[in-house]
């Protein structure tokens, strides 16, 4: 087999290897000017390849004409070689599993760390399923604790008063005959129509600007004798203020302005909708002429999926 051409780089060293062909050719001279001396275990200089003796090994000790090469090679080396532990990520790092009956290491090259996106923490293979970390009851770790502590409680204590709301309208309309809800569009347009004769409002906006609501309130929230009402309100007003007046007009006591709990504020409920309206939320972006809302009080900030915990 012919042998290869390329030769094997020069092996890196700080000093000269014996002649190992002729045992009596022992050491080499010294190169640097002057100096000659024969050493028995001579020093190469890495950046200008001399050999040189015990005193004049150093860059500076020989004036080396090429000072600081070799340093300069090993450095760019060591750049281009990756450092232990590079390309790892955070979550790679040594710690213990996250579940707490664990004492697993995890981010080692034997067992490796699995990040759970819901609860924000590290496990090991063995508890890496949410089931098995019991993901379900766990407070995600950046996030606030009275949003995702409060927010199911909130939701439910709304639905609580939905359902009160809805029993009180069934035990109402129980004992009178139900009227037909309307369903086509001209029956949509007589009742809106109808709507219109009865509800009050400011007389000075312009009619193109009005939006004609059915009002309701909580009987246990009000003073009013019939805390229900038709009114209409301006396309530019925001939830927040149609709240103001409905509360005026029903007799109900608003104190939203002057505390921070939740259990005394009033929310708006839009029926049509089945949602919570936001304060900042437009009315003619958010309503139309003939819907119905309803004044709840302590059932907390609008929740995103309020219709889908409803059904569970």
């Amino acid at each position: 087999m012919a042998s290869s051409s390329r030769s094997d780089p020069p092996e890196e060293s700080t000093f000269t290897k014996m002649n190992e062909k002729d045992p009596t050719l022992i050491g080499e001279h010294c190169q640097y000017a002057y100096c000659n001396q024969l050493d028995f275990l001579p020093f190469r200089c890495e950046s200008c390849r001399g050999t040189f003796c015990l005193d004049h090994r150093s860059e500076t000790g020989h004036r080396c004409p090429k000072a600081g090469e070799w340093a300069a090679r090993r450095r760019k080396a060591n750049l281009s070689t990756p450092s232990l532990g590079a390309g790892r990520s955070m979550a790679e790092v040594e710690k213990p599993c996250a579940s707490p009956a664990c004492k697993t290491v995890i981010g080692t090259s034997l067992s490796t760390a699995v990040h759970c996106p819901t609860c924000n923490r590290d496990y090991c293979l063995k508890h890496r399923l949410k089931e098995d970390h019991d993901c379900k009851n766990l407070i995600p770790i950046g996030a606030r604790p009275s949003k995702f502590n409060s927010q199911t409680e909130s939701a439910r204590s709304a639905f609580g008063k939905l359902k009160a709301w809805g029993t009180a309208q069934k035990a109402s309309v129980s004992r009178a005959l139900p009227k037909p809800k309307p369903t086509s569009a001209a029956a949509r347009l007589v009742a809106t129509n109808n709507l219109k004769k009865t509800a009050k409002g400011d007389d000075k906006l312009p009619p193109e600007k009005r939006v004609y609501l059915y009002v309701e309130a909580e009987a246990a929230t009000t003073k009013s004798k019939f805390p229900e009402g038709a009114f209409f309100y301006s396309k530019d007003w925001v939830i927040g203020r149609v709240l103001d007046a409905a509360a005026k007009s029903l007799q109900v006591q608003n104190v939203n302005n002057q505390g921070m709990d939740e259990k005394d504020k009033l929310r708006v409920f839009h029926v049509e909708g089945g949602r919570l309206l936001e304060f900042n939320e437009k009315v003619g972006s958010a309503l139309v002429s003939g819907n119905r809302i309803v004044l709840l009080r302590g059932v907390g900030p609008p929740v995103p999926d309020l219709i889908d915990l409803t059904k569970a």
